[in-house]
């Protein structure tokens, strides 16, 4: 399995909100609604993500830039002017809560749409599952990569299928979303300036990444070292030591905290019980696994569910094992 997919399959655009700006300077867009993940991608002209308490970052027609949140950021055409995020409302700055699908202009009175100079469509993201927040604390509070020349028939389609009237067309723009920011992320991990967790290099490791993929194929089976060592086709000795240098955790550590990643998620499910929790993530009793999550989560399962509930976080994800 690959471990990137599976950590991204929670980031879907079936959870965005999603819109187009029209933008004549001076501009600027203050994004306030607390997402925790958000795709901006300038369609035509550019601007600058001004992230809150970091700095500007140019983002230019063929770029992606993804804003972590929950915090607030700017989108604008001069980062140290009048339009900043230090502006005032009065100041041409509008303050971004998007419904699905919706337009808007930040523009003089009669100002018609070929004369804009930006074009923006972005996307935002609730992202309160576990498993996705795994990749995405990983990343920097803004990040910016530049697109390859071939996405920009995407870029067009994109622009042109907002406000569409055509059957499917919401299916249709969330799929895209998903593609953009995928190849959005997967191109700034392979960036030098990129900081990517431990795992994603030893992937590629010859000795590590077929004990990464074993374990996420199955997590529900009682992998042994030796086992994931015979998949590498090394040591027991070997494998501990080599998995320990690139991923920052020996395999059994490991795979007792992907465990209770996946029984995180599993727990906003009120349909699951506890015991069957437990079997889904290689417990064999509700009793050694809640022991287990306590010591690494820090709080019972029931009690993690109660939270999880409260506050809305309610989660339907792919069986596991």
């Amino acid at each position: 399995m690959d471990v990137f997919d599976e950590l991204l399959r929670g980031v879907r655009g079936t959870g965005a909100v999603f819109g187009r700006s029209l933008l004549w300077p001076p501009w600027s867009l203050r994004f306030t609604d607390g997402a925790y993940l958000t795709l901006c991608m300038p369609l035509r002209g550019e601007g600058w993500i001004v992230p809150e308490g970091g700095e500007p970052l140019r983002v230019e027609t063929g770029a992606a830039a993804v804003v972590r949140g929950p915090a607030p950021f700017c989108f604008t055409d001069r980062p140290s002017g009048g339009t900043g995020p230090g502006a005032g409302s009065g100041d041409g700055v509008r303050e971004v809560r998007w419904r699905r699908g919706q337009d808007m202009a930040v523009a003089p009175d009669g100002s018609p749409e070929l004369d804009c100079s930006t074009v923006l469509l972005a996307a935002t993201y609730d992202v309160r599952t576990e498993v996705p927040q795994r990749l995405l604390r990983a990343l920097p509070p803004a990040l910016v990569v530049t697109d390859e020349e071939d996405c920009a028939p995407l870029r067009d389609y994109l622009e042109a299928r907002m406000g569409g009237r055509r059957p499917g067309d919401q299916i249709v723009l969330d799929r895209l979303l998903d593609w953009m920011l995928v190849c959005t992320l997967r191109d700034w991990f392979d960036r030098p300036e990129a900081d990517p967790p431990g795992w994603y290099g030893a992937l590629g490791d010859e000795v590590a990444g077929p004990a990464l993929r074993a374990m996420h194929e199955d997590p529900a089976y009682p992998w042994t070292t030796a086992e994931l060592a015979s998949r590498a086709g090394v040591s027991r000795t070997t494998l501990a030591k080599r998995f320990t240098e690139l991923v920052g955790d020996g395999p059994v550590a490991y795979l007792a905290d992907w465990r209770m990643t996946l029984a995180a998620d599993l727990l906003t499910r009120p349909e699951l019980t506890v015991a069957a929790v437990a079997r889904r993530v290689g417990y064999a009793d509700a009793f050694g696994f809640s022991a287990a999550f306590k010591r690494l989560r820090g709080e019972s399962p029931s009690a993690y569910r109660r939270d999880a509930l409260a506050s809305g976080a309610v989660n339907a994800p792919a069986p596991v094992g």
